[in-house]
Formats: C-alpha cells, sequence, structure tokens
C-alpha cells in the first residue's frame, strides 16, 4: 500500500481544557480520517505533539487509535507510530507500536550530538522491531542536515519501506531522491511527500531517476482531509486542475502552519479548522504557551472562503455526530 501511494494524515491530539486527553474526540478524528479515505494515519508524530511522551500519553494515544482502526476501518490501513529519541528510547517505542499492531515506524531525525552514522545504526536498531520509514525534516524546526549518502545508506536498509521528505527546501528534497535513486532497493522505497508547502507540485513532479512521490504524509492533511482524498486520487489524471491550483494550496498551509510566525502556530492551526468543523472542542496544546499567532484566525478565514474546493466542511457536517458517538 505504501508502494501504491496513499493519503496518510499526521494524527493530532485532541485535549480537555484541563489539558488531558479527550478520548471522544481523539476517536472521533480517527473515525474521521477513515470515513473521508485515508489510506494510512501516523499517531505520536509532530502533529500529535512531542510532548506526549513526558505527559506519559504516548501509549494510551497510540492504542486508541489502533482500536479504532481495528473496529471501524473495515478496510486495509497503513498504522504508522512515530519514535523519537536516542537508540534505546527509539526501539522502545517501537516495540510499544509493534505491541499494539502498528505497521512500520516513522523516525524522527532529531538527536542531539549524532552523525549520519549514528542515525543509520540508531535505524538499523529500529528496523529490527518494525519497518521504517525515514524523515528529512526541515531545519526551521530542528532538522538535521544530511546528505545525498545518507539518504543512499538509509534506502539500503532491507527494513527501510519509505522517506517522508518534510525538508521545505527543493534543494535537499533532491539530495534525498538522488539518495534513494543511486540505492539497489530504489523500487522498495516508497517517497512520501511532508513538504507541506509544495504538496501539489512534489505529487506532479517527474524525479531524478525515475522516481515519483508516491504519496503524502503530512499535517496538513489532518485537516479537509476528504478534499486531500479527492485530489490525490485526480491530480495525476487531471495535472493541468491542480497545477494551476497548487500555490492556493501553499497559500492556505501557510495560514494553517502559521509560515508568517515560523510555524509557531502550527499545531494550534490545525486545531482551529478541526474546532471550527465541531471536531475539537478547542485549540488547546499540552504547551499552555502554544496557541494562534497575531492574525492567523483571519488568515484561516480567508483562505477557507477563498478556496472552498480546499475544505470538507459538508462532510464533516454529516458525520460529525456519528464520528462523536
Amino acid at each position: 500500500m505504501l508502494r501504491e501511494g496513499a493519503v496518510i494524515p499526521a494524527h493530532p491530539l485532541a485535549l480537555t481544557a484541563e489539558r488531558r486527553l479527550d478520548e471522544r474526540r481523539q476517536a472521533a478524528l480517527t473515525r474521521y480520517y477513515l470515513a473521508a479515505g485515508a489510506g494510512g494515519l501516523a499517531v505520536g508524530v509532530h502533529t500529535t505533539q512531542f510532548g506526549i511522551r513526558r505527559a506519559g500519553l504516548l501509549e494510551p494515544v497510540l492504542r486508541l487509535a489502533a482500536d479504532v482502526i481495528r473496529a471501524d476501518a473495515g478496510r486495509p490501513v497503513v498504522k504508522i507510530a512515530g519514535a523519537c529519541g536516542d537508540l534505546r528510547q527509539a526501539v522502545a517505542e517501537a516495540e510499544l507500536a509493534a505491541g499494539l499492531g502498528y505497521d512500520a515506524v516513522l523516525l524522527s531525525p532529531v538527536v542531539p550530538g549524532a552523525t549520519e552514522a549514528d542515525l543509520l545504526v540508531r535505524a538499523r536498531a529500529v528496523g529490527e522491531v518494525l519497518p521504517v520509514v525515514g524523515f528529512y525534516l526541515q531545519a526551521a524546526i530542528g532538522g538535521p542536515v544530511l546528505s545525498r549518502a545518507f539518504w543512499r545508506a538509509l534506502a539500503d536498509q532491507p527494513s527501510t519501506v519509505a522517506i517522508k521528505v518534510a525538508a521545505f527546501d527543493r534543494y535537499r528534497s533532491l539530495d534525498v531522491v538522488h539518495g534513494v535513486a543511486a540505492s539497489d532497493r530504489r523500487d522498495q522505497v516508497a517517497l512520501y511527500t511532508g513538504n507541506d508547502d509544495h504538496i501539489i507540485g512534489d505529487l506532479l513532479a517527474d524525479l531524478p531517476g525515475g522516481l515519483r512521490f508516491a504519496g503524502g504524509l503530512l499535517g496538513q492533511w489532518a485537516v479537509w482531509t476528504r478534499a486531500a482524498v479527492e485530489m490525490f486520487a485526480t491530480v495525476r489524471a487531471d495535472a493541468a486542475l491542480w497545477s494551476g491550483r497548487a500555490a492556493a494550496l501553499t497559500d492556505a498551509n501557510a495560514a494553517v502552519f502559521d509560515a508568517a510566525h515560523g510555524f509557531a502556530g502550527c499545531i494550534a492551526g490545525v486545531h482551529e479548522v478541526l474546532r471550527r468543523q465541531g471536531l475539537l472542542d478547542g485549540i488547546w496544546c499540552l504547551d499552555p504557551d502554544e496557541g494562534l499567532s497575531s492574525g492567523q484566525d483571519a488568515e484561516l478565514t480567508r483562505v477557507s472562503s477563498a478556496y472552498p474546493w480546499l475544505t470538507d466542511d459538508d462532510f464533516v457536517a454529516e458525520h460529525r455526530d456519528d464520528w462523536l458517538r
């Protein structure tokens, strides 16, 4: 399924006003993504908030999503769990995910002081537990710069099944492509765009070495997911239409991810869209200082109005009560 391509939202975290897990709304979000037609879910990743680990919520959040998928999906769904930290922590989180029935691990590249060789050793150890989805994280939020040689070596590891390219940088994104293209396993490693600023461009691109992005694993697809699924189903068949809409989607992402303020309000922006649709009760984050930036609310209103084809408000309104059951 990963190689064929899929829409994979990065799952948010539903909290109460007291900043405790809102299990009812957390489950409703999972049901929303399933009903919208997502081919997979990524849970315990940046959009889920890395602070769930300190808050003791990693296991409950991973378990709840897996339980809802098992009960409600009625079809195969790729379950990807986020893992981070040093080798010992990453392996432990992979073992937790494996025990809960996850299919793969999205491995954060942020390990203070680690070399590329260290990251490859860690990926190999995690890969002994679950298949690995590599991750090029943008430098603006702490991602390291990684070489083409690193990506080739990661693709060469038999446990690597995909790579999420979220460098938010065309040059560094191409480094991943060149690295995978040079690997003997190039046909076994699926490329997924995580470049929320260039989604349609990535999906339409003819890449070096004859490669293409199979799909997307995106925080942007945590909102307006039904519309994203419909776009993904037709993007290559109607390239002229969607290439003409590429800048509009980037404009909308700038509002959701708060690009104007260095992505400070990116998680709150996702929450605000879901709150307006009635799926979340508020935009609370684990960090009480995290919220919408100045002007972000107005920007969300502007892009929602300017690009109605981007939204799925009617779809959510029709099914929300059932998802919140």
